[in-house]
Order: structure tokens, then C-alpha cells, then sequence
């Protein structure tokens, strides 16, 4: 189950906002993956579940407008060159025999390639593997762990690194804490603990349309984690925060992120939970297939 990128419709008053996020937060499962929306408000304080993505669509509605999107992509490639889905390897340049194991991964399926392919910040040598997350998003939440265990036992020519969605309000009041502890150097000590934060203390460190009440919220939690005030105030408001918010934009835009988590591997594949069959597991041996792929070209 995916949630597909819809077009952004105006906010819902606040407790039928709230009602609507309970009640779709039932529904919710490590499978699915939050998308964009106007603003996309964290659920109130008093909300029964974690955040989530638009409450507005039916996780099978959502569902099968991903799956529409993924047909469509591959249709067209196979108009193009009349290869079916070894046509989507052609357009990201590789050939589908020297990609993946036989029979084990479907181009336009399991992933779909980049075309054309994105450059990345990767040192030579190295493949480039990208997390687009939101710390909202309670499917983000449930994948962390595995990423995390997966990290430690990364091939050494793999690097890793997170980029925060920036669609909306809340996504990007999330997405400036995370360069702001990144600046701090505190990204990997505190992310699972902001995640934490979020899913099961519901500080959900963001109010709508009120930045100083935002940046009051993280400041505290900051400061409770052992941040002095005055510098998380100082690195919040950085020209380095800033820079990189803009660059989390351009990736946004350059990806075509649609949903969270979303892994780019190489600048060549991107791929989901929801793609890779539904368990992390599988997730985990798609992502380490492609990024060998990727390192062959």
C-alpha cells in the first residue's frame, strides 16, 4: 500500500482534521507510506495514533493510483522501444542482464529506474543511497530500525544518507530540525530520538502556522537532549540550514518523491517497502542488488 502524490486541498477545520486522522490512522500499516499535502499538519496532541499522511483518499485508492502511475511509466517506456520493462533499464543506460539477478527484481515493479539518471554527492568509487523521509510519517517510523541495522553491515563502497521531504509546512518545520541537529553534529545521536518524540511521547514539535511556537517546541526538546538554547537557536537560523533545505527541494523535484520512505539508490532506482514486496527484509536485499548495479555501470 502506497500513498500517491495528490493535488493539495485546503485544510480541514482542526477536530474534524483530527477525527479524520484518527480514524484513518486504523487503517495505517508499516506497507503504506505518507505523501504530500497542502500543509500537511501533524495530528493534534489529542489525535489517537501517530501522524500520518492526507486522511483525504482510502489507503486502496491510494493504492491503485500508485499502481496506475508505475503501469503507466512502464507502458510508455515500452511504446517507446517495444522491450516492455527492458526498455525502463535501457532509459537509465543499463542493460537489464547486467543489472540484477535474473528473475528477481522487475524493472517498473520492484523499481523504477531514472531517466534520465541524477547526479550525486557520492565520492568516486562509492554508490549513493538516499532515504527521503518525513519524521511524521509513522511508516518512516516503523523502517528506521531496519535501516539502521543495515548500516551496520553496509558494503564499503555504499554511503548512505537522509534527506527530509520539504512539501509542505509541517514537512519542512521537520525537515529544518533535522539540518539543524545536522549542524549541531547531533543527527545520529537524536534521530531515532526525535522520531521517539513524535510516535510515542505525541510532541509532535510543529504547530501550525506558528513558526516561533515551532521553533520554541524543538528548542525544548533540543535543550532537553543536552543542546545549549543559544547555540541551537544560532545553527536553527544558519545559512547552512538553509542551504541544505533548498537542496532537500531540488532532490524533492529532481526524485520525484511522491511518497515516504522512498530509497534512490545510485541517482539510477528508486524503489519503497511497497515495491519491494512488503517487508522490510525484501527491502533491504532490493536496495543492496541495486546499489551493486549501480556501482557496475
Amino acid at each position: 500500500m502506497r500513498h500517491s502524490n495528490q493535488r493539495r486541498q485546503p485544510l480541514l477545520p482542526m477536530k474534524r482534521r483530527s477525527a479524520l486522522l484518527a480514524l484513518f490512522a486504523g487503517a495505517l500499516c508499516v506497507l503504506a507510506a505518507c505523501a504530500p499535502s497542502a500543509n500537511a499538519p501533524a495530528p493534534a496532541p489529542d489525535a489517537a495514533s501517530a501522524p500520518a499522511g492526507p486522511a483525504a483518499a482510502a489507503p486502496e485508492a491510494t493504492t491503485a493510483a500508485a499502481e496506475a502511475k508505475v503501469a503507466s511509466t512502464a507502458a510508455a517506456a515500452s511504446a517507446d522501444s517495444g522491450a516492455g520493462d527492458s526498455s525502463l533499464e535501457r532509459m537509465a543506460a543499463l542493460p537489464a542482464t547486467a543489472s540484477l539477478p535474473a528473475g528477481k527484481w522487475v524493472a517498473g515493479t520492484n523499481y523504477r529506474p531514472l531517466a534520465p539518471a541524477q547526479p550525486t554527492d557520492a565520492e568516486p568509487g562509492k554508490v549513493e543511497v538516499v532515504e527521503m523521509f518525513w519524521y511524521a510519517c509513522p511508516h518512516c517510523y516503523a523502517l528506521d530500525p531496519y535501516l539502521e541495522s543495515w548500516r551496520k553491515s553496509l558494503p564499503a563502497y555504499v554511503e548512505f544518507r537522509r534527506v527530509p521531504v520539504t512539501w509542505g509546512e509541517a514537512h519542512r518545520a521537520h525537515a529544518r530540525l533535522f539540518y539543524t541537529l545536522q549542524a549541531l553534529g547531533k543527527e545520529e545521536a537524536l534521530h531515532a530520538a526525535v522520531f521517539n518524540e513524535i510516535h510515542e511521547n505525541k510532541n509532535y514539535l510543529f504547530t501550525m502556522g506558528d513558526e516561533r511556537q515551532t521553533q520554541a517546541a524543538q528548542a525544548a526538546f533540543a535543550t532537553a537532549h543536552g543542546i545549549g538554547a543559544a547555540d541551537f537557536a544560532t545553527a536553527y537560523g544558519s545559512f547552512s540550514v538553509q542551504t541544505n533545505l533548498q537542496k532537500a527541494d531540488d532532490l524533492v523535484r529532481r526524485y520525484r518523491v511522491d511518497g515516504v520512505p522512498t530509497l534512490i539508490i545510485g541517482g539510477k532506482y528508486v524503489t519503497d517497502i511497497t515495491m519491494a514486496g512488503g517487508k522490510p527484509s525484501d527491502l533491504i536485499s532490493l536496495v543492496n542488488d541495486l546499489a551493486m548495479a549501480a556501482r557496475r555501470r
